[in-house]
């Protein structure tokens, strides 16, 4: 079944990748009401994480940054569809890295960097910046159930220079590029869902007592690697700014849970600036401390 789903999908993948980008914008434009009055994709999952994360607002205003999010939810989709076929060259004009002497300054101290991102703003255009840095660019990414598409949306990744590791990969390929002298950077994503399992800390973001992966904490301290988080602006329909902001160049003595705290933190502050841009439609609250309690006793 996998596979009879994603070969009728590709042929429509590709045609609809190589429209221009102005055609899919008006894709989006009326994939809007479709998604958000006709079939209501997500949306009670929506709404409840806006109330959820923001108490202060009213439901006017909850229902504004719905709006807004799915306008911007129906791009995401068509530009993630245009990765497909879309040029090095063109994706350039699109998306700019407006400090790349960070990772060229750490190239020269012969540092490695972990970078961390989030489902905010297209961080799959993001992968195609590797230009912006001497590093050799690793994306740490969860595969797909679906093998088939897993693959495809790898290769399509990959067409802009980023190498795909798979998560239970990481460590493996870190010790590996350490033995051969590689320095590289490593992006993670950093807003995953945890399964009861995997769960070890708890922090409030947004309101809510989430659970955060450990993941990026763990291999600083085990590298010494410096910290920075990914921020992708909006400048304009189509259009996306990179900054990278420095947490930790120095990541030895740090407090227990500091270096997670701190990405959590500026997370929030960017999703709290522009709400509309984060991922609302992923199920980040899925797991909650009561949940965990009745796993555990299953």
């Amino acid at each position: 079944m996998d596979a009879i789903i994603f070969y009728l999908a590709v042929p429509f993948i590709y045609i609809l990748s190589l429209l221009p980008m102005r055609v899919l914008y008006l894709v989006s434009d009326i994939l809007y009401p479709v998604t958000y009055y006709l079939i209501g994709y997500r949306k009670k999952i929506v709404l409840n994480n806006l109330r959820n994360s923001f108490p202060e607002k009213t439901e006017e205003e909850i229902r504004e940054v719905a709006h807004k999010f799915y306008r911007h939810f129906n791009d995401l989709i068509v530009e993630i569809l245009k990765m497909t076929t879309i040029s090095p060259k063109s994706l350039k004009k699109r998306l700019k890295f407006s400090n790349p002497e960070v990772m060229k300054d750490y190239y020269k101290q012969g540092k490695s960097v972990l970078l961390v991102g989030a489902h905010f703003n297209n961080w799959e255009w993001s992968l195609g910046l590797t230009d912006g840095s001497p590093h050799l660019p690793i994306s740490i990414y969860k595969p797909l159930h679906n093998r088939y598409f897993d693959r495809f949306f790898r290769k399509t990744r990959e067409r802009h220079g980023a190498i795909m590791i798979p998560m239970r990969d990481t460590i493996r390929q870190i010790l590996a590029d350490r033995r051969e002298r590689k320095l590289a950077y490593y992006g993670f994503v950093s807003d995953q869902s945890t399964i009861w399992e995997e769960t070890q800390y708890w922090t409030n973001f947004l309101n809510q007592l989430t659970p955060v992966h450990l993941g990026i904490e763990k291999i600083a301290l085990k590298t010494g690697y410096p910290v920075a988080f990914v921020h992708i602006k909006k400048v304009k329909r189509g259009y996306y700014e990179v900054d990278l902001l420095k947490l930790f160049d120095e990541v030895s003595g740090l407090a227990e849970h500091e270096i997670t705290e701190k990405h959590v933190r500026t997370l929030e502050a960017n999703i709290r600036e522009k709400p509309e841009q984060w991922l609302w439609t992923h199920r980040r609250w899925k797991l909650s401390p009561k949940k965990l309690t009745e796993n555990h006793n299953t």
